[in-house]
């Protein structure tokens, strides 16, 4: 695979995700995350299904093994640039053309009850002038990672702590939004400096909450 490539899906997945009407795009990070990309990806089925999640992207930050070809299977635009995270965050989120963005790393599973929590809030959100709030998944706790490292639970004191949202938690925001304040910095940290840039203010806890794949590389550099 060649840097700055961008691959867009085939005919293999169903067009269920192209609906028209659909509100949301899910922006997936990667990072050599062939093995965990893939209950990532099934866990978002549901939505495709019924139309209320338009498209996959992948944004990869230079794999070497098969996360390219999981990607392509499964119907997900791909794209991967020769540059830090927050650069490819940001392209993968142009290239969308839904109101609202989902950011996840790959190994991030949503569990029961995302979809209706995410179109409560959305719903609610598109009914204050401007939108200026975005929401994160409630956190993760030890029985949600499916091999948990000693980073993993270090994670999991600073949150409970009050360390703030963490990438792990996901992101939903308006797109309008999300560009107004210039979407992810470029730089390897750019999960974590555009949910502080973000703040607690802005920030909503969705309901539902993500388990964790600690399987495979995540997409930090």
């Amino acid at each position: 695979m060649s840097w700055g490539e961008v691959r867009t899906p085939h005919d293999i997945v169903p067009t269920v995700l192209t609906g028209s009407g659909s509100m949301l795009s899910a922006i997936i990070a990667t990072h050599d995350s062939e093995r965990t990309l893939v209950p990532t990806l099934t866990a978002l089925v549901p939505a495709a299904a019924t139309g209320f999640l338009a498209g996959v992207v992948v944004a990869d930050v230079g794999s070497r093994d098969a996360t390219a070809e999981v990607a392509e299977l499964a119907g997900c635009k791909f794209i991967c640039f020769a540059q830090p995270v927050g650069a490819v965050l940001k392209a993968a989120a142009a290239s969308t053309r839904t109101p609202w963005l989902m950011f996840l790393r790959a190994g991030i599973i949503p569990q029961f009850g995302w979809i209706d929590a995410a179109e409560t809030f959305i719903q609610e959100t598109d009914m204050i002038d401007g939108s200026a709030r975005a929401a994160v998944f409630r956190p993760p706790g030890p029985s949600d990672y499916l091999r948990p490292t000693f980073a993993d639970i270090g994670g999991l004191l600073r949150a409970a702590l009050g360390g703030g949202p963490k990438p792990e938690q996901g992101l939903l925001i308006a797109r309008r939004f999300y560009d107004s304040i210039g979407g992810h910095p470029a730089g390897g940290n750019a999960e974590v400096a555009f949910l502080r840039r973000l703040g607690r203010k802005r920030m909503a806890m969705l309901p539902a909450g993500v388990r964790v794949s600690t399987l495979g590389a995540r997409a930090d550099t």
